[in-house]
This record gives C-alpha cells, sequence and structure tokens, in this order.
C-alpha cells in the first residue's frame, strides 16, 4: 500500500513540506509507502469547463494534470497540502485539484473513489481552516474517506525553521498519518474478506 503526498507550495522545502515529510515518515514507520509530488512553479491553468475530458478522456490542456492523473492511480491514499494566500489554500493547488478531479470524473476514470484522503495546510498566521475546507470539498464529492487526526491539520510558519518548532502541528501530522495507515490496513483486511464496495449509481 503506498499514500501520494500532494505539495501545493511553490517552496520546495518549505511549510507544507515540513508537514508533509512528518506524514511520510510516519507512514513509513507503519510500513506504508509514501511519496511526495510537487508542484512547484508549474503554471496550472484554471478548469474552462469545456467537457473536452468526457469525450478525450483526459483534460483538453494535456500538461501535468494529465501527467498527474495517469501516476496517481496507482495509490490507495492521498493527502493534498497547500500553503494559505490571502486567507485560503493558495490558487495554483486549488486550479490544479480542479482539472484533475473534473477531467478524472467526466473521463471514465474513477481514480479517487473510496480511496482515503486528508488535507493539509500551513500558515504564518490564519486562514488554514478555510483552506482546509476548501481542499476537503474535493474529496467529498469524489467519495472518498476523509482521514482526520487529533487536531486540524495545520501547521503554522513562515520558515521551514519555524514550522519545525510548531510541536503541535508535527504531532497532529503523525497522528494522521498513522490513522491513515490504520485505515487503510482495515480496507485491506476487508477486502480479504470479501466484502466488496458499495455500488455507484449515476
Amino acid at each position: 500500500m503506498k499514500v501520494l503526498l500532494v505539495n501545493g507550495s511553490p517552496n520546495r522545502e518549505g511549510c507544507t513540506y515540513v508537514a508533509l515529510n512528518q506524514i511520510r515518515e510516519t507512514l513509513k514507520n507503519e510500513s506504508i509507502d509514501a511519496d511526495i509530488y510537487r508542484i512547484g512553479h508549474k503554471d496550472i491553468r484554471g478548469c474552462i469547463d469545456c467537457r473536452k475530458c468526457s469525450e478525450l478522456g483526459k483534460c483538453v490542456y494535456d500538461d501535468e494534470v494529465n501527467n498527474f492523473v495517469e501516476m496517481a492511480e496507482e495509490y490507495d491514499g492521498y493527502i493534498f497540502g497547500g500553503p494559505v494566500y490571502y486567507g485560503t489554500v493558495n490558487p495554483t493547488l486549488t486550479n490544479f485539484m480542479t482539472r484533475v478531479f473534473f477531467s478524472s470524473f467526466f473521463g471514465g476514470k474513477r481514480i479517487f473513489r473510496l480511496k482515503p484522503a486528508a488535507a493539509v495546510a500551513s500558515a504564518r498566521r490564519a486562514g488554514t481552516m478555510t483552506a482546509i475546507d476548501t481542499i476537503n470539498r474535493f474529496f467529498t464529492w469524489a467519495e472518498m474517506p476523509i482521514i482526520s487526526s487529533t487536531y486540524w491539520n495545520v501547521i503554522y510558519g513562515t520558515k521551514a525553521e519555524e514550522a519545525l518548532q510548531d510541536h503541535e502541528g508535527l504531532l497532529t501530522m503523525k497522528n494522521l498519518a498513522r490513522n491513515m495507515a490504520w485505515f487503510l490496513k482495515i480496507k485491506q483486511l476487508s477486502i480479504e474478506e470479501g466484502i466488496p464496495l458499495p455500488e455507484f449509481s449515476r
């Protein structure tokens, strides 16, 4: 089993990375593989609702989004993290997630269905709750069980050094990772016991 951790920050090893790396290390201790996927400075344009993905099976803009959808299908769980800009999650991540979820669904690739997911936000001070709420909406739309922790999945700081001093934030990430690992193991056991996934009606 393996989890894909999406870093929506333009900073390679900033505060969002600190949170995701803590999750990755904890998952590995729980015998769950984890990879960090970095969006970085890529120019991700927003969705224009052209619905071409329903004809092409992928987004009409053949860029990083289509590459991600192809790669992401092989993962069992997902965590999307990003920094707060002006009180909510950064626009690059929302553009990316909108096109990923929209094109995969209408393109006939329901790759996220019933796979666990979690949102992570980093900020200097405020806006984390709005950011997490925004990310979580993608998960509920895609029938993804949301994994929680012992606090909201946030970490604070303007630089990585400050985030590393947020002990409660780091502990929250550890517990999030453990909960994700537990859920994945329980899901695997249910499959082995022959419990079928719910039917999908549309």
